[in-house]
């Protein structure tokens, strides 16, 4: 990704904690849980890896590719499971935009690491305004939910709703992050 330095290290921890809550929410008493924290432990670490400023490092031409292929693959779980439920399209909309965003990683590798307007803008803005979206609903959502939840004391990491919302809500502002600096 370009852009300062320091920003991209800011956004490699940010999503590198949000990946180390969701394996945390994987431990979850509820299936359900445990199954949407999997996949988006998936995508805090691989949006980690895309967000190393180019400056630290280069990874290798495979790297890319390989990231497309991991994604597609967990886009295609999320419209599988989308038959059973419609929140599974999120996922859907956040695995493709990762596929987008290594595949043109993947176009610039002569260029260096992700340089800029190398993606195809009408696509890159469509994805900003539906994670635009996304990042202002459920910020709305989760005021109510840290105000009625009261502290949550006896739940675990796992099945605090206020936590897993802020923990996607992380991501939204990664990914709104991330995109422009493609």
């Amino acid at each position: 990704m370009h852009g300062p330095t320091s920003s991209g290290w800011l956004l490699v921890a940010l999503c590198a904690a949000t990946g180390a809550y969701c394996l945390l929410r994987m431990r979850s008493h509820v299936a359900e849980q445990r199954r949407a924290a999997g996949g988006e432990a998936l995508m805090g670490f691989g949006m980690a890896v895309m967000a190393v400023p180019a400056a630290v490092f280069t990874p290798p031409a495979w790297a890319w590719p390989a990231l497309a292929v991991v994604f597609g693959a967990a886009g295609l779980h999320a419209l599988w499971a989308a038959r059973t439920g419609l929140r599974h399209l999120h996922h859907l909309v956040g695995a493709g935009a990762m596929v987008y965003m290594a595949v043109t990683m993947a176009a610039s590798t002569g260029e260096g690491h992700g340089h800029g307007g190398s993606g195809v803008p009408l696509l890159t803005g469509v994805l900003l305004l539906y994670f635009v979206a996304y990042v202002l609903a459920t910020g709305v959502r989760l005021v109510p939910v840290a105000a009625v939840a009261g502290g949550g004391r006896d739940a675990g990491w796992g099945d605090r709703p206020e936590l897993a919302r802020a923990c996607r809500l992380s991501m939204g502002i990664a990914m709104v992050a991330m995109l422009p600096a493609m």
